[in-house]
């Protein structure tokens, strides 16, 4: 196989080529590394890379392989992983100049779960300093641009991984989502990216009750995400957040006949949300085919009016329990941003706390009187398109002033604030080939509901197919 014909591979065909042997460890590393070569210098997605330890460890594989050993789920596919999670004896910086030395002993447990399955680690992708925002550039490595046009965003926080995967580095990979860090790049780069259901996926270190945060996958196909998450997925033993126990998915929708499904269908998360003419034109063009596969879709939202104080307050408050040591010690070497955020934090008050739980509580009550009359809910997933990479963040949506670096994300934080699952997947492109992403939100546990529905879109609307044509093209300035 040529070098593009192994990077052109689902992950679904890779491991089945793999554990079939009619592709080696060695070859797919290679042609993961001769990719990285080729489209690196445009995107900057690869911050890190070990090439001589790679190969040490697909050799390994394909002895494995050869002596008829059993084979793990993902043997032998080479992949990066997100700079904010740990790699053993790789370094891990976080995008932070604080962290540029920084090499972990201990792997996090979404990349020991991957390595566990055979993965090959290879490096690891771009992402804003300490994950905050979702436009992924930093002072030690700059910025990551977008595969589908190189002088635009490639979103963030998970922005790194999302350009691999959609330049054809690497298959599907590994990411996390607070205020849209899997479903904003996966909108901007035309892929499908699941944030799970509480305790779904282990977050591994820091605050065990963390409800807000996820890790979780991406990929160019949805099938792609169903295997990713057998690697994974927990059953909670253990954990301090233990799952919503899985809602059953029906029969036909697993088949991909949506009849019966009560879909709603959100413009603005009846909140006024602004949010660029070009991205809802291509989305009420595209929720047609929801309707095609036999669901019913009305125009309906579940009250979200408490949902920026709920996402407000525990993003500072997290943030200030993950990062209030830098923000005491070394607040200098962080972006003026970060700063903001972080003082928010410290600066919470016992008042603020007690609100944010009552509000939280209402939201609750909201979001699961609604799921009693509706399946899902379908909005938007980001608000603009994938922006001019050169600014820190969108300035205006709308004709709307973005007072901050987070106001621009609503789309994302305000469900981010109700805890569901949720996904994004390709709805189509813009007039100028920007990839646009349909945001789907189901109830608690319904992750494999989320999965099967954005199946059968994807078959109905195969936006996914539309590759990036980048091999060739100049870097941005």
């Amino acid at each position: 196989m040529t070098t593009a014909e192994i990077c052109d591979l689902t992950l679904v065909q890779m491991t089945r080529l793999l554990r079939e042997r009619r592709l080696s460890a060695r070859e797919a590393l290679e042609a993961h590394l001769v990719r990285i070569d080729e489209v690196n210098p445009v995107i900057n997605a690869v911050c890190t890379l070990d090439p001589e330890g790679a190969r040490a460890a697909a050799l390994a594989a394909d002895e494995r392989a050869a002596s008829g050993a059993a084979l793990p789920l993902l043997h032998g596919v080479p992949m990066t992983h997100k700079d904010t999670h740990d790699t053993a004896g790789m370094r891990t910086t976080l995008g932070s100049p604080i962290h540029a030395q920084r090499v972990p002993t201990q792997d996090a447990d979404i990349v020991a779960r991957l390595r566990a399955a055979g993965v090959i680690t290879t490096g690891k992708t771009n992402v804003p300093e300490l994950a905050a925002g979702s436009h992924t550039f930093n002072p030690l490595f700059g910025t990551t641009t977008n595969p589908y046009d190189p002088t635009r965003s490639a979103g963030g926080s998970s922005g790194g991984v999302a350009a691999a995967i959609a330049a054809g580095v690497q298959p599907a990979g590994d990411a996390s989502d607070m205020g849209g860090s899997i479903r904003t790049p996966a909108s901007f780069c035309n892929l499908v990216g699941l944030r799970p259901s509480a305790g779904r996926v282990p977050l591994g270190s820091g605050d065990p009750w963390a409800w807000m945060s996820r890790k979780g996958p991406m990929a160019r196909t949805t099938a792609d995400l169903r295997l990713l998450m057998e690697v994974l997925g927990s059953d909670g033993h253990g954990a301090a957040l233990a799952p919503h126990p899985p809602v059953p998915v029906p029969a036909r929708v697993a088949a991909g006949d949506l009849g019966g499904l009560r879909v709603a269908y959100s413009r603005d998360l009846g909140l006024g949300l602004p949010v660029e003419q070009p991205v809802l034109d291509v989305l009420d063009a595209q929720v047609r085919h929801l309707v095609s596969l036999g669901a019913t879709v009305v125009e309906a939202s579940p009250d979200l009016g408490d949902a920026d104080e709920v996402f407000a307050t525990t993003r500072a408050f997290d943030f200030a329990v993950t990062y209030g040591d830098l923000y005491a010690d070394r607040p200098e070497d962080l972006k003026p941003a970060l700063r903001w955020n972080l003082a928010k934090g410290f600066d919470l008050t016992s008042a603020d706390l007690r609100s944010a739980v009552a509000a939280r509580a209402r939201l609750r009550r909201s979001t699961s009187a609604f799921f009693v009359d509706h399946d899902l809910l379908v909005a938007p997933a980001v608000q603009v398109q994938p922006f001019d990479a050169s600014l820190e963040h969108p300035a205006e949506v709308a004709g709307h002033t973005m007072e901050t670096y987070l106001d621009w994300m609503r789309a994302a934080t305000l469900v981010s604030a109700t805890g569901l699952p949720a996904l994004s997947v390709p709805a189509g492109f813009d007039t100028d080939g920007l990839p646009v992403g349909l945001q789907v939100v189901a109830p608690d546990g319904a992750d494999d509901l989320l999965l099967a529905v954005a199946e059968a879109y994807e078959r109905a609307n195969p936006q996914h197919l539309r590759r990036p044509a980048l091999l060739g093209a100049a870097a941005p300035a």
